[in-house]
C-alpha cells in the first residue's frame, strides 16, 4: 500500500469521479492512476469504486471507509510536511485564505491589517470564490482556511467555526421612494425590481425565504456575484438591492442611500473553515 495510491483515491472523488481530471490534478497519466487504484483494490481484497463500462460512477460501501481513511492519511502527511517546513521559521511563512468578495472587500481588511502589524513576516495570499468553492480549496489543500457564509453542500470532513453574523440593508439610488418608506416592510420592498446575490450565496436564499414566508413573489430583475456589481446597477436605476450592510459606505457610495433591513431578512453566519486534522502554524 502506497501513499500515492491513497492520494489518487482522494483526488478521483474530489474530481467528481473523472479519472482524466484526477490524473491532471496529480500530474500523471490516466492509465497510471487507474493502474495504481486497481493495485490498491487487489491488495485490500475489495473494490473501492463502482464501475460501469470502465467508468467510475461512485464508491462502494467499503470504499467510503477507504476514502475517509485516505483523507486522514493524506492530510496528516501534508501536516507533517508543513511542520517540517515551518520548524525554525517562527512567525514567518505564507497564510492562504479563501474567501468571498464581500468578506475580502468589506470585512477582512481591518483584521488582516491588525494581523500584518503583529506578524510582518507572514505573507498573505487571498483566493476568491463562492462559499462552496472556497471550502473546496481548503479540502484540496489549496488554502489554509476559508472564511465565508453557509453552504448548501455539506463538507463533513471540514470543521466550521462560527464567526460573525452578516446582516442586510436595502440599497437604492438617492431619491428613491424606498429610502423614505415608513415603515419599511417586505411589501413595500417588493413593489420595486430587486437586485440580489447569485443563487450560490446564502444572501439570496435568506432574502427569497423571507419573501416566501410572507407569501410575496418579488421581481428579481438581476442576480450579481458581488456587492460592487450590484451597486453599479442600482446607481443606474435598474432596481434596488438587498446587500450586506457592511458593503455600503455612505462616503464611498455617495450616489446611493441605504436602509437597515436586519429585522426583515435573516442574517447569514460567516464561518472560518479548516481541515479537521490540519497542522496550524503558531501565528
Amino acid at each position: 500500500m502506497k501513499l500515492q495510491q491513497l492520494r489518487y483515491v482522494v483526488e478521483i472523488v474530489r474530481q467528481g469521479n473523472h479519472l482524466s481530471a484526477a490524473a491532471e490534478a496529480v500530474h500523471t497519466s490516466q492509465p497510471g492512476v487507474s493502474r495504481q487504484v486497481q493495485l490498491l483494490e487487489a491488495e485490500l481484497g475489495f473494490e473501492i469504486f463502482v464501475r460501469t463500462r470502465n467508468r467510475i460512477i461512485g464508491l462502494t460501501e467499503p470504499g467510503k471507509y477507504v476514502l475517509e481513511i485516505a483523507r486522514r492519511v493524506v492530510n496528516d502527511v501534508s501536516a507533517l510536511k508543513s511542520l517540517k517546513e515551518e520548524v525554525g521559521k517562527g512567525n514567518s511563512g505564507t497564510l492562504t485564505i479563501a474567501t468571498t468578495h464581500t468578506l475580502a472587500r468589506y470585512i477582512l481588511p481591518s483584521p488582516i491589517e491588525s494581523f500584518v502589524k503583529k506578524y510582518p513576516e507572514v505573507q498573505f495570499v487571498l483566493k476568491q470564490g463562492d462559499p462552496e468553492q472556497i471550502c473546496e480549496m481548503v479540502d484540496a489543500g489549496d488554502a489554509d482556511l476559508a472564511i465565508g457564509t453557509e453552504t448548501e453542500r455539506l463538507f463533513t470532513h471540514l470543521v466550521k467555526l462560527p464567526w460573525i453574523d452578516i446582516v442586510r440593508s436595502v440599497v437604492a439610488k438617492k431619491g428613491h421612494p424606498i429610502l423614505k418608506a415608513t415603515p419599511l416592510t417586505l411589501q413595500r420592498i417588493a413593489e420595486y425590481p430587486i437586485i440580489t446575490y447569485d443563487p450560490r450565496y446564502s444572501g439570496r436564499r435568506k432574502v427569497l425565504s423571507a419573501f416566501k414566508d410572507a407569501g410575496i413573489d418579488p421581481k428579481i430583475v438581476m442576480s450579481a456575484v458581488d456587492a460592487d456589481v450590484s451597486k453599479t446597477y442600482v446607481a443606474m436605476g435598474l432596481g434596488i438591492a438587498i446587500l450586506s450592510t457592511a458593503s455600503f459606505d455612505p462616503v464611498r457610495d455617495g450616489a446611493l442611500g441605504a436602509r437597515d433591513a436586519s429585522k426583515l431578512f435573516g442574517a447569514s453566519k460567516a464561518y472560518i473553515t479548516l481541515r479537521a486534522n490540519a497542522y496550524l502554524r503558531p501565528f
